[in-house]
Formats: structure tokens, sequence, C-alpha cells
């Protein structure tokens, strides 16, 4: 059997490209190996390019696929891109809607509100893709076209714009390479014919005895120095000029201004961490002095048992002052007052409450 397969051809059904068939002329690609397939997005039936040319070359016409119904035109038709027809059909759709839902994130406040717009757009797609309600997605996605083809068109600009920009940057990148890449050619072929120059000076210089010492042969390192020195200057202004160019691609472009964004608003400053929160410990009643007098803080300076224990008499001198300013700020009737204005408040509440709970109680029992 195999013997026998070998000598009739290959199976078709092992090649599953081969194995295409029309479905209007049943013409197979196993029999004609140079058959395209073309599909039309109205209703995604592929048919041969030939029965393409020959039902809608007059004009339009249905579908000759058996239950289509639906009117196409040749100038739709299109190779397939993707194997699977669904892939096709869902990159076609999602690229439909992309072109209306065309908002970006930095246009909503919130980040919520963002997707849930994107929400809005996954469940207008999976409508459309498993045929749910799709005259009534169709009506809503007209309505909000229309209701929003300005701001639509807005940003189709922005984002071929926004694509321009970094296919601009992309190609002047590009240049500013290769340009780099010739300057080191340039350069290095330039080094070495300077190398190849002072060598056949110094030759020449040699061979015509102008070199008689050491102090001649001196000079004569310095002038081809001074000469490569100068080859060098000016092929690294060159280049600087040529960077320069290329590097500001926009200096003959036009300007141009983008409408309809929400302002932006910079960042504040992060300011350095307070660990006590803004709260200032320097003292506001009182000046703490570095050295106070008094016979038994003589003492205290001067004596070995204290000092050699590492006593700070400045320890002394805050604390001391701390406590005797430590009740300058403090109000007591003032609090008192406040305290018990609030306790009065939640006095009368509580008997409004009780009051109001007697009440209801008296209604019931007089019910």
């Amino acid at each position: 059997m195999q013997k026998a397969a070998q000598r009739n051809g290959p199976d078709p059904s092992q090649d599953g490209e081969k194995n295409d068939i029309c479905p209007v002329c049943k013409s197979s690609r196993y029999l004609n190996p140079h058959m395209q397939f073309l599909v039309n997005p109205e209703c995604y039936h592929k048919m041969c390019e030939s029965c393409v040319d020959r039902i809608f070359s007059t004009g339009p016409a249905p579908c000759p696929v058996a239950g289509c119904a639906r009117t196409l035109r040749k100038q739709r038709f299109r190779r397939q891109t993707f194997e699977d027809l669904k892939i096709e059909r869902e990159v076609d759709v999602r690229r439909r809607i992309a072109q209306v839902f065309n908002k970006q994130e930095s246009d909503f406040e919130t980040l919520r509100s963002y997707n849930n717009y994107l929400e809005e757009m996954e469940v207008v797609t999976f409508n459309l893709l498993e045929g749910v309600d799709v005259a009534a997605t169709e009506r809503k996605l007209a309505a909000y076209a229309k209701q929003n083809e300005g701001s639509i068109a807005q940003n189709k600009d922005k984002a071929s714009r926004e694509r321009n920009a970094k296919d601009a940057g992309t190609a002047a990148q590009k240049e500013q390479a290769m340009l780099n890449r010739s300057a080191a050619n340039r350069s290095s072929i330039s080094s070495l014919a300077e190398r190849e120059e002072s060598h056949r000076e110094t030759l020449d210089a040699l061979s015509k005895a102008q070199i008689s010492g050491p102090q001649d042969d001196i000079a004569a390192q310095k002038v081809v120095l001074k000469k490569s020195t100068a080859r060098r200057t000016a092929a690294e202004r060159a280049r600087d000029k040529q960077q320069q160019q290329v590097s500001d691609p926009s200096a003959d472009a036009e300007e141009f201004k983008i409408q309809g964004l929400k302002p932006l608003v910079e960042a504040p400053v992060e300011k350095p961490y307070d660990p006590f929160g803004g709260l200032s410990l320097t003292p506001s009643y009182y000046t703490l002095q570095s050295h106070y007098e008094h016979p038994w803080l003589e003492k205290a300076r001067t004596e070995p048992s204290i000092v050699a224990g590492g006593y700070d008499l400045r320890e002394y001198y805050q604390r001391t002052m701390l406590e005797a300013f430590a009740g300058l700020g403090c109000f007591i009737e003032e609090e008192m007052g406040e305290k018990e204005r609030a306790n009065g408040g939640e006095m009368v509440a509580t008997e409004g409450a009780a009051l109001a709970a007697g009440g209801s109680g008296a209604g019931d029992e007089v019910l």
C-alpha cells in the first residue's frame, strides 16, 4: 500500500494547505498549487481568485456560498492573513472598534474611569464577535461614533503624530548610528594615513640628512604631532556639526498644539522626612545658656568624682529650665471650660434622647 501511495503521489490529507477546496467551483489546491484564496470581511467566506473575478467583475453580487445572502464587492476581497478565519474576523473587529474607542488613559481623571471605558469597549467587541444583540450593538456604536466624532478625529490625529514622532526618532537614531560608524571609519583611515605620512616624512628627513642631532629629532616630531593634531581637531569639528544637525530634527518642523487635554499638574516636591511631624522642640519661653554662675555648679564643674563619670552640666541646665517653664503654656481654666461645654452638650443630647424615649413609651400606653 505504501508503494502504491508513493507511485500515485502524496496523500492530500497529509497537507492541509493543498487540501483547500473552493466552495464555489470546487477546485482544489492539490490539483492547482498556484490557486489563491480570498476572503471578504462582510461574511469571511473564502473563495478562489478566479471565482472572485468571474462573479464580481461586473459589480456587486450576493455571496455564492449557500446560506449567505450578503452583497459583496470585489474591491473588498483580500488575501487571508491568519490561517484561522475566526482570528481573522476578531482582528478586523478589534481594529474597527479601536478606531472608535481611541481614548487613552491620560484623557481620564481617574484610573477607574479608564478601566470602565475599557470594559465597555470589550463588551461591544464581545457582542460583535459572538453575535449577541448585534443590531443593538451596531446602533449603539454608530451613535457613539457620531456623538464623539470630534474627539475621535482628534485622538486619531494625536496617535498619528505620536507614531510619526516615534518613526522620526527611530530614523534619527539610525542615521546617527550610521554617521557614528562612518565617522569612526574615517577616523581610523585618517589615523592610519597620519601614521604613514609621519613615517614617510621621517624617512625623507633621514634620507636628506636634515636630522643631525637629538634637538632636530625632537623638532621634527613636534611638527608631525602638530599636523596630526590639527587634522584630528578638524575631523572632530566636522563630526560634531553633523551630530548637531541630526540631533535637532525639529528645527525646521512646524509646531502644533494639542487641544482638549486636561491640564498637567506638576507633582509637589517631596519634603525631607520629619520624625516629629513638624513639631518644633526649640523652647519659646526661655533661651538656654551654655554657662550659668552658681557656687554649687562650680563644684560640679571641678569635682573629679562628678566629671570622671561623664556628667554634663548642660543636661542639668536643660532639665532645670524645662521643669521651671513647663506649666506656662497650660491654661487650665480654658481647658476645663471647653471640657464642661462638651460634657454639657452630651448631657443635653442624653436628656433629649431620654425624653424622646419616655414620650414614645407614654404614647404606647395611651394607645
